[in-house]
């Protein structure tokens, strides 16, 4: 089985929302299967640990996750142009990992949400590249072939998917958006596949 790492932050759920429909491409390639996991939030002051799985929702990532996966996409909300802190943190830790090589060669995808049609998206999705670049990750975007790229009014770039929230933090994704995200996870648990075998 060709697994897919789906790690994202999510505050008001907008991102989770977009996470679990890429899931659901992922799991429409033969052979593959979507492990959604998400990440702690940070605070600017030293508090307890959060436990090791949330209440409700994906569980936090630990480091098997990126150890077993065949490949990655990478959600985040839109923060000033840029990814969410936690996500940052997370990444930021990934030391051990990026010695080691478990990434390379693993194709990866990046996807986010805004509440704003310029808020940022493409600088957040291109932001959260390079460190899959460094990685040595195959970054995996969508083509134009996708006739929703060229027909959407709210979210969705060839940088990655993605979700315009609007003023009214609506969480739920278009219809073209959700068509992208799905396309999205579908590209890279395809590839996955056939790099993995």
């Amino acid at each position: 089985m060709t697994e897919i790492l789906v790690l994202y932050y999510s505050r008001n759920g907008s991102v989770a929302r977009l996470a679990r429909q890429i899931a659901r491409g992922v799991e429409e390639v033969a052979g593959c299967r979507a492990r959604l996991r998400t990440v702690p939030p940070v605070a600017p002051v030293t508090r307890t640990a959060e436990p090791p799985v949330p209440a409700e929702g994906a569980p936090f990532v630990e480091p098997a996750d990126f150890d077993e996966c065949d490949g990655l996409l990478l959600g985040s909300p839109t923060r000033f142009g840029n990814m969410a802190a936690p996500l940052k943190y997370c990444i930021d830790g990934l030391g051990a990992e990026w010695a080691s090589g478990t990434l390379a060669g693993k194709p990866a995808a990046v996807f986010t949400s805004s509440s704003t049609m310029h808020g940022g998206q493409e600088s957040t999705l291109l932001s959260m590249m390079i460190p899959l670049l460094h990685h040595g990750c195959v970054i995996v975007g969508i083509p134009f072939t996708e006739p929703a790229l060229s027909s959407t009014r709210s979210g969705g770039t060839p940088y990655g998917a993605s979700h315009v929230a609007g003023s009214g933090d609506d969480g739920r994704p278009t219809d073209d958006e959700t068509t992208l995200a799905r396309a999205l996870g579908r590209r890279v648990a395809t590839l996955a596949a056939k790099l993995a075998s």
